[in-house]
């Protein structure tokens, strides 16, 4: 089950894996669909009250967790049975490269200045891993959250066009996502939330600039609660053979 629209990061991871265990013969065939609605808190719901169902996983990720808590989730995530962490991936902010801020510091100062009226963009819902990371790096400049202006946008495409047309100073955003349009000279890169730089992006981390700060963004797989041990047990092994 995927719990947000067809096309996206979590449809996308979900339908790799399923390939993968068909491609291992680990699984006959397995069916993957969409149960979209409230930043994914739906498809939680129907995974809290499938109880003891070992034949269904949820796809998810710090964005599940963020909007859960955000929105108030009728279901706690902590409800669920936790499986297997994916992949990881860190945040980039990034500029148009006509921008006038070429490094993270200037972009901070004015940050700091509310008189600027900088302006930051995002593709994830409020309480998602964008959001996430422009809150915890206001909090890092000793700007309050709350001073922080932002537009979110639905999707990479339209998040990228308001940058290009400069509706927005910056944006937080997966570090893979522009690779084209950074590769093109697109876009900049300020830089990266994670403890590492990210192969193929010329941009230092938060931590190299004296910013002593991590955002890291991942999914994984949760499956329903009631399980027995034994049932956790063979679908974390099912999960290693097919993922190894």
């Amino acid at each position: 089950m995927v719990p947000t629209p067809a096309g996206g990061g979590y449809d996308v991871t979900a339908r790799t894996v399923a390939i993968a265990l068909e491609d291992a013969g680990l699984a006959d065939e397995v069916e993957v669909f969409n149960l979209t609605g409230s930043a994914g808190t739906t498809g939680l719901t129907r995974l809290v009250h499938e109880d003891g169902n070992n034949r269904l996983i949820m796809q998810m990720g710090l964005g599940l967790v963020g909007s859960a808590l955000a929105d108030r989730a009728p279901h706690p995530i902590t409800g669920a049975t936790p499986l297997a962490r994916l992949l990881e991936e860190p945040e980039a902010v990034v500029v148009p490269r006509d921008s006038p801020y070429r490094t993270f510091d200037q972009l901070a100062e004015a940050w700091r200045n509310t008189d600027t009226g900088l302006r930051a963009g995002i593709g994830s819902h409020p309480g998602g891993p964008d959001h996430q990371a422009l809150m915890l790096i206001a909090e890092k400049l000793g700007v309050s959250p709350a001073d922080t202006p932002f537009s979110r946008y639905d999707g990479g495409g339209k998040l990228l066009a308001a940058l290009l047309s400069h509706k927005i100073d910056f944006a937080l955003t997966g570090s893979a996502e522009y690779r084209h349009a950074i590769a093109a000279g697109q876009l900049r890169v300020l830089a990266v939330t994670g403890p590492t730089r990210v192969a193929g992006i010329n941009a230092p981390t938060l931590r190299e600039q004296g910013y002593d700060l991590e955002v890291v963004n991942w999914r994984g797989l949760m499956a329903p609660p009631g399980l027995t041990h034994r049932e956790r047990a063979e679908l974390i092994a099912l999960l290693d053979r097919c993922l190894v």
